[in-house]
């Protein structure tokens, strides 16, 4: 009854994790979409790299929808492996209690459950590889809009020197 103990403590830590994923991944579109409506506004569209802004937007939209499905499947793969531990040591307890050898049953669904959770595991992999190339093209945005302002910086510093030295 101890290690489908362990194995349901370790499937809820998972799950505690995996549905604060998804609450980031619900907080993101949330973001991206606020962000894409200022985009489409009038001053909006003023702002330095607001096309490819918006490209970025569309082009990880889908990648956050893999993302939330991959995280329900793995959270619907992990109360399963809860589901079935928990199953497991109740029927390790009742075989004791009842004095009766409890057979392969609980074996075979323990094996079930530890798959479950290894599946789950493996999907929150998935998603945290997909989580890491989003941000990267986010990263390769920001690099990009931190050059167009400078190079705007630099033009007005280079104007701003060139009217002092007029004088």
């Amino acid at each position: 009854m101890i290690t489908p103990a362990v194995l349901i403590s370790g499937a809820g830590t998972l799950l505690m994790s995996t549905s604060s994923r998804l609450g980031r991944v619900t907080d993101r579109v949330r973001q991206l979409t606020a962000r894409f409506k200022e985009l489409v506004t009038e001053d909006g569209r003023q702002e330095g790299l607001a096309r490819e802004e918006k490209r970025l937007i569309v082009q990880q939209l889908p990648r956050l929808a893999r993302r939330s499905r991959i995280i329900v499947r793995a959270m619907t793969s992990l109360y399963l492996a809860v589901a079935l531990l928990v199953l497991t040591s109740i029927l390790i307890g009742s075989s004791a209690l009842l004095n009766q050898a409890a057979g392969l049953l609980p074996v075979m669904i323990a094996i079930a459950g530890s798959a479950s959770l290894a599946y789950g595991a493996l999907l929150l992999s998935f998603e945290t590889r997909l989580s890491a190339s989003t941000t990267r093209e986010e990263m390769k945005f920001l690099v990009a809009l931190g050059e167009h302002y400078a190079g705007l910086y630099d033009e007005r510093l280079m104007k701003e020197v060139g009217e002092k030295l007029d004088v």
